[in-house]
């Protein structure tokens, strides 16, 4: 059995949140769906539990980071292409998220990200593997 992954999210409006992330493409489970969290389905291993601040306090003794004054954490994706980066920070961007850098372009890979509505930064990252530098 693979290893999957959760990645818990503390975000402020549940509906705005799951509204920002259907605009681009994610669909929720609903088993793990209701007024406190919403399961968000990133691929078959790979999921993001958006909860609401009072239930992700329940989990941690620790002050929650305000994600748009501080970074708390990276979450960096692969895509299929440059045009799927690209597509998506788009998608983002016009569903009220932001993009708080410039696209990189490092030969080998291309990477852009946005922030999502509660400051989480997102990056995503195409790799061609045949441009890779030979040591």
């Amino acid at each position: 059995m693979s290893t999957k992954i959760f990645v818990n999210l503390p975000v402020k409006n549940l509906e705005k949140s799951k509204a920002f992330y259907g605009a681009l493409g994610y669909s929720f489970d609903p088993r793990f769906t209701n007024e406190q969290g919403a399961c968000m389905v990133i691929s078959e291993d790979i999921y993001a539990m958006l909860l609401v601040e009072s239930f992700f306090k329940t989990f941690t003794p620790k002050a929650i980071a305000d994600a748009t004054k501080s970074t708390e954490v990276l979450l960096c994706l692969s895509c299929e292409s440059r045009a799927e980066v690209d597509g998506q920070v788009a998608k983002a961007v016009a569903a009220g998220g932001s993009t708080p850098t410039e696209a990189k372009d490092h030969g080998f890979m291309y990477q852009h990200g946005f922030q999502d509505l509660d400051g989480h930064m997102w990056e995503l990252a195409y790799m061609d593997m045949s441009a890779f530098p030979q040591a």
